[in-house]
């Protein structure tokens, strides 16, 4: 039986119908799982590929002679101007594919050989999952659980783009979206709808910014509110204004650990003794892909690299007991074996699909006292660490250990900055 990429190269050979090569475009990068179409004009050929668990991957090659047609096929279905190539625009496609509801955010880009397009994929059908099903497990659940539902307060994710931030921060709001709350959020774009949750979308062009949009926001007697991010002092001053006053505020901030947010907001020029008393916890986050489980091969930990067995067991040993015999059985515990990839028909090179890997730091009267003391990020960590946080290579030591991905993975995400 044919693919949708079969079906697509054999569209492009004949380089015909452009409404049709568009569709088999979209259909084949939703079979084929992807999260982000990118077709790229190079200086002798376009090039089409897909990004699958993270990872870009090219799909196929065609002539320069039909970017044009299928450019113009991809703004009108996202309603944006045809005749406009030197400026860069957003739209946004709303179709169905094997009868899931897909919304596509498009992206055109005018460069030297021509408009590059980007689209990421969002599937309407799909649920949002549950904290624990993202993978927030353990003390990470716990402290999380009860920071969101405290009355008030301002609860941070971060990490770098494709993270799996806003995610994070609407399966919070699920678990809060209850009749007796209301819920508000200023989102730029509105990337999933939620039933019992006033979304509104920013527009920074016409002065409806984050800032401007949450002083309207504390206007309509909310009880919890979602920024899409914190990116200046006016912004991050609002929050903790709200959280002061009464309201749990959620969002998101472009940093590289949790306790370097603590910096990051101190350096947007807000006074040490606010920051403690707002915030109830920061996330730290990044996605890492899940190793398949039909050709995975096992390693023994001592057969690991010495530098990567030292690594490990360092991690492992800065981990609390209670943790690990919490999420870890004892007979892994007795005889740690860690996993490789292999590859085969049912996976990408080994992987398919993602799971986070998370540290989560509390705001306790130790972490408080630093901040007042204007510790520095790498001794907060350090503090935190000991005083019982998971850190992004401990948690993801522990899914490695549990068989869900393979320590290649985990030591890469966790050394991103």
């Amino acid at each position: 039986m044919s693919t949708k990429i079969d079906l697509l190269k054999e569209e492009i050979y004949k380089g015909e119908n452009a409404q049709l090569i568009c569709d088999l475009i979209m259909a084949a990068a939703v079979e084929a799982g992807a999260s982000d179409i990118h077709i790229e004009p190079l200086s002798n050929f376009v090039r089409l590929r897909y990004r699958v668990d993270g990872v870009l991957q090219e799909v196929l090659e065609y002539q320069k002679f039909l970017h044009a047609n299928l450019v113009a096929r991809f703004k009108i279905l996202s309603n944006l101007k045809i005749d406009e190539s030197r400026m860069p625009q957003d739209g946004r496609i709303s179709t169905s594919i094997d009868e899931k509801g897909m919304d596509l955010r498009v992206s055109t880009l005018p460069t030297v050989n021509g408009e590059k397009i980007v689209m990421r994929i969002v599937d309407k059908s799909k649920k949002i999952p549950d904290l624990d099903v993202l993978g927030i497990e353990g003390s990470n659940g716990r402290i999380l659980d009860r920071s969101i539902h405290q009355p008030n307060g301002i609860v941070l994710t971060s990490g770098p783009t494709g993270s799996g931030k806003s995610t994070t921060l609407y399966s919070c709001l699920i678990r809060l979206n209850t009749p007796d709350v209301n819920i508000m959020t200023l989102e730029d774009p509105v990337e999933n709808t939620v039933d019992g949750i006033n979304q509104s979308q920013v527009y920074p062009s016409i002065g409806y910014t984050f800032a401007s949009g949450l002083r309207t926001a504390l206007r309509q007697d909310p009880d919890i509110i979602m920024v899409g991010e914190i990116r200046d002092h006016e912004t991050i001053n609002i929050a903790i204004e709200a959280s002061l006053t009464g309201h749990l505020v959620v969002s998101t901030i472009h940093t590289n650990s949790a306790a370097e947010t603590i910096t990051r907001i101190l350096n947007m020029g807000i006074p040490g003794f606010l920051l403690p008393a707002s915030v109830n916890c920061i996330i730290a986050q990044r996605l890492i892909r899940r190793i398949c489980p039909h050709c995975r091969k096992a390693v023994k930990a001592q057969d690991l690299p010495a530098k990567l067995q030292e690594d490990v067991r360092r991690s492992i040993g800065r981990t609390r007991k209670e943790e690990l015999v919490e999420r870890v059985s004892s007979d892994i515990l007795k005889d740690p074996i860690f996993y490789e990839p292999v590859g085969c028909e049912k996976c990408n090179g080994g992987y398919k699909g993602r799971v986070g890997i998370y540290e989560i730091l509390e705001i306790t009267p130790k972490i408080k006292e630093m901040i007042l003391k204007e510790s520095s990020a790498v001794d907060i960590h350090e503090v935190a660490v000991s005083d019982g946080m998971i850190s992004l290579e401990q948690d993801g030591v522990i899914k490695a250990l549990n068989g869900q991905t393979s320590l290649e993975e985990v030591y890469a995400a966790a050394k991103q900055g």
